[in-house]
């Protein structure tokens, strides 16, 4: 069998206030997986806890994101997290800070027989 994408979702998160690269990276997995409803698992008739899920998400400061918090956003499947650089530190205008944005990709796959014909 081999692992075979079905799906690519994308988000945005952001953390405004307190410069949280973690909250704005679980802002944008939430954001790439709540506007949607998959049901891919049943019409290929696996169950949901089968996903391979592969989670990239960009912000500037990858090495502040503690990914053993956002592993419990997924209600089910076997989520990978990768941090990169990316995303964007806004500066505050009119005082000291930025605000964090973080991006994400979520893809999600499945162990499966290759189509023939």
């Amino acid at each position: 069998m081999a692992k075979k994408r079905l799906v690519v979702q994308f988000g945005m998160g952001h953390s405004i206030r307190r410069r949280d690269y973690t909250e704005a990276a679980a802002r944008a997995i939430r954001d790439a997986l709540w506007h949607n409803s998959l049901t891919v698992a049943e019409a290929f008739g696996y169950p949901k806890e089968q996903m391979l899920i592969d989670v990239e998400i960009g912000v500037q400061k990858p090495e502040e994101v503690d990914t053993s918090k956002l592993m419990d956003i997924f209600p089910y499947g076997r989520p990978t997290i990768r941090v990169v650089f990316g995303g964007l530190d806004i500066p505050k205008p009119h005082r000291d800070g930025v605000n964090v944005i973080a991006n994400a990709a979520v893809m999600v796959s499945f162990d499966m027989e290759a189509a023939h014909g």
